[in-house]
């Protein structure tokens, strides 16, 4: 387990939660499918906030959603070492700030933002909670990606704010061009971004609250290609002096992965994706963060989530890196799953 005031890297992947419409409901669905067990929750002001324990650990939060028209879905949240630093950024690269940066008591300070193909992401800045208390074991946080149609928008927007050195799937380290040109156009779909993650912050301050020991789609693309990686605590900022490097639009793949600032472009640092959605998906998909969580056995994992009411949406799929599916739960959140144990 990792330690609880560790710091993650900056743009680490270091908290995840979702908004549910029936908490209970989705309390009984994760408890069963990942062995959570839950703490107390917060006031039903602050959205029943719940955090999910796997082992003791901190592992994921859970809340009750205040309003029908925002989205049932997943959030992650990357570690900004200055919330408000990282908030200027997100403008600065084409981005929009949905929440501006709040503090949560002494535990660290929040914001929402959107990215420039209009997925929307978190930023946490440590105060006395890092985020994940436990990482890549079955049951807990794994693997995120972006899915977007904005390629070249994207890929120089995560370079800009979180530093992220990138690289082509299954392309090796020193092999990248450089970055791209970042572009300034807002996103047609911004506004249906920004709603859908209207009161995240809210749900996210209930953190405090609820735990009495703080004291303030071609979704599966890197899986085939890449592999899977985890931003856990110890992962180095600056493990190598060989910065990642980056790509530049014409050389861009349809997976591109990240690893933090300052860390060689290999696999064993990666701590995040972008993929594509392509013409195979419906026009009306919007551009997303797929979160995934670790299981002992992804065809085991499936037959639960449609035994609790949910489905499958891609896989099961044998990958060099494990066995992977796409799921929904029982209110319609996405997810991923992932079998690392199978990988060849």
């Amino acid at each position: 387990m990792a330690d609880p005031g560790a710091a993650f890297a900056e743009g680490t992947p270091c908290w995840t939660d979702a908004m549910l419409p029936d908490l209970e409901a989705g309390k009984r669905f994760y408890g069963e499918l990942f062995g959570w067990t839950y703490g107390d929750p917060a006031p039903p002001a602050r959205g029943s906030y719940t955090v999910a324990r796997l082992d003791g650990g901190r592992a994921a939060g859970l809340s009750h959603k205040p309003d029908g028209r925002l989205p049932t879905a997943w959030t992650v949240y990357f570690a900004a070492s200055d919330a408000w630093a990282a908030a200027e950024r997100v403008r600065a690269a084409g981005g929009q700030l949905v929440t501006e940066p709040a503090p949560v008591g002494t535990a660290g300070t929040v914001a929402t933002a959107v990215d420039p193909g209009g997925a929307a992401f978190g930023l946490w800045q440590r105060g006395t909670l890092a985020g994940f208390e436990v990482t890549r074991r079955p049951g807990s946080y794994v693997w995120t990606e972006v899915c977007t149609r904005e390629k070249a928008a994207v890929d120089a927007f995560y370079a800009e704010v979180f530093g992220f050195g990138m690289y082509p799937a299954g392309r090796g380290a020193g092999e990248a061009a450089e970055a791209p040109e970042r572009e300034r156009t807002a996103p047609e779909d911004a506004a249906a971004a920004t709603a859908g993650t209207a009161g995240t912050a809210e749900t996210v301050a209930a953190v405090e609250v609820a735990e009495a020991e703080i004291p303030g789609e071609p979704e599966d693309a890197v899986l085939r290609e890449a592999g899977e990686g985890a931003g856990a605590p110890d992962t180095p900022s600056d493990a190598s002096p060989e910065t990642a490097p980056d790509v530049s639009p014409d050389a861009a793949s349809d997976v591109m992965v990240w690893v933090p600032a300052g860390a060689p472009a290999d696999d064993a640092y990666a701590v995040g994706s972008r993929t594509m959605i392509d013409d195979t998906y419906p026009v009306e998909m919007p551009a997303h963060f797929l979160v995934y969580f670790a299981v002992a056995d992804c065809d085991a994992a499936v037959r639960t989530t449609v035994r609790l009411g949910g489905r499958t949406v891609e896989g099961p799929r044998d990958t060099p890196f494990g066995r992977y599916a796409v799921l929904m739960d029982n209110q319609g959140a996405r997810f991923g799953v992932l079998d690392t144990s199978t990988a060849s």
